[in-house]
């Protein structure tokens, strides 16, 4: 309830209620002024001056307005309407009273002006007319409210759900990396490379640390990322040695340009798990960013593995892999990204396209 009332608030109705009676007072004016004609405009001052205890009951009309807040709908329907005409009523006896105090003690001529019922229901009925737009002001700007603070909750809590999107779609990335790497340096121990596995298990801690830290929800510079992909590079080229063919090349434009982090290295482990891994021979794999028309484009392409391996699985743009990028780049940018994949010759392609894309400060 009290989040309810806090959409009701009491400057905007205050600055509603005197804003809307001073436009009232504006259009009866000429007829106030027309009434007192052989006055002094003490006669006018007088009559205007009834404003104040009429802005006075729509504000205690609010008090209801807000008290009401939470009542069912019929109800609450009935007794807004029951104050709106009572106030109303109650508006007009007071402006009677006024007037029979103002000719007895103040200006004489007053007990000239009607009193019969015509201009007492003609007074309630103008009041009834006002005090219902009143009343529909507050209930405008209660609904303004609600519905801002409906949207900033939908917003925080798509934001909330995004994120966890985007960490659960990260983290399961690449679940066999660590224990490839582990087999790894495992392996170079058992051949008593030494050296070389402690230079692998330093590369993976600094990778992993890396990882980690990287918050999936975060746009970095892309040669952020692509410093991070060469970490895992070094790491599998221990494990793939001269099988492993790598080159980078990043235009300075692209490379400042704002992506998520850990877009590439997936791109590039999908590249060794279904190029390098089932072949014999040397694979050569080819990264590369460049600005065109305007938009990024980030490519992948890798030789294809010999005949029978799993790399023909690909062709259509299958992949556990391949679908969880597609999947994070579209929660970020939404239906603007592109992601296509394919064989190209004798090589499988990726590419990412991000329009309108954004450069790093």
């Amino acid at each position: 309830m009290a989040s309810q009332l806090s959409h009701a608030r009491w400057g905007e109705a205050i600055r509603a209620t005197v804003a809307l009676w001073l436009f009232v007072l504006m259009i009866f004016l000429p007829i106030i002024i027309q009434r007192h004609g052989k006055e002094p405009w003490t006669g006018v001052a007088l009559d205007c001056s009834t404003i104040l205890y009429s802005i006075a009951l729509a504000l205690g009309m609010f008090a209801i307005y807000r008290a009401t807040i939470t009542v069912p709908s019929p109800a609450r329907v009935l007794v807004r309407a029951g104050t709106v005409i009572a106030l109303a009523a109650l508006n007009t006896t007071m402006d009677l009273i006024f007037q029979g105090w103002v000719a007895d003690h103040v200006a004489a001529a007053w007990a000239s002006l009607p009193t019969d019922f015509g201009r007492a229901y003609s007074s309630t009925f103008n009041y009834m007319l006002v005090f219902s737009v009143n009343m529909i002001l507050f209930h405008l700007n209660y609904t303004r409210r609600a519905g801002i603070a409906r949207e900033r909750r939908l917003a925080a809590a798509n934001s909330a759900a995004q994120g966890a999107q985007l960490a659960a779609l990260r983290y399961q990335l690449n679940p066999h990396f660590l224990f490839n790497a582990l087999n790894s340096v495992s392996a170079l121990i058992v051949t008593k490379r030494n050296d070389d596995a402690e230079a692998m298990t330093e590369k993976l801690s600094r990778f992993l640390r890396r990882s980690l830290n990287a918050d999936p929800a975060e746009l970095i510079p892309l040669e952020e990322e692509f410093a991070l992909t060469e970490d895992y590079l070094d790491i599998e080229s221990v494990r793939f040695g001269d099988r492993l063919i790598v080159s980078v090349d990043c235009a300075d434009a692209a490379c400042r340009v704002l992506v998520p982090s850990f877009l590439v290295q997936p791109l590039v482990e999908n590249a060794i798990k279904h190029g390098v891994s089932p072949s014999r021979q040397p694979v050569a794999i080819d990264i590369g960013a460049a600005i065109s028309d305007g938009a990024l484009r980030i490519t992948v392409a890798n030789d294809l593995a010999p005949p029978g391996s799993n790399a023909e699985d690909l062709a259509d743009g299958d992949g556990e892999g391949l679908d969880n990028v597609r999947r994070r780049i579209e929660a970020v940018y939404g239906q603007r990204v592109a992601l296509t994949a394919g064989v190209a010759g004798n090589r499988f392609v990726v590419t990412i396209a991000i329009p309108e894309a954004q450069l790093a400060n």
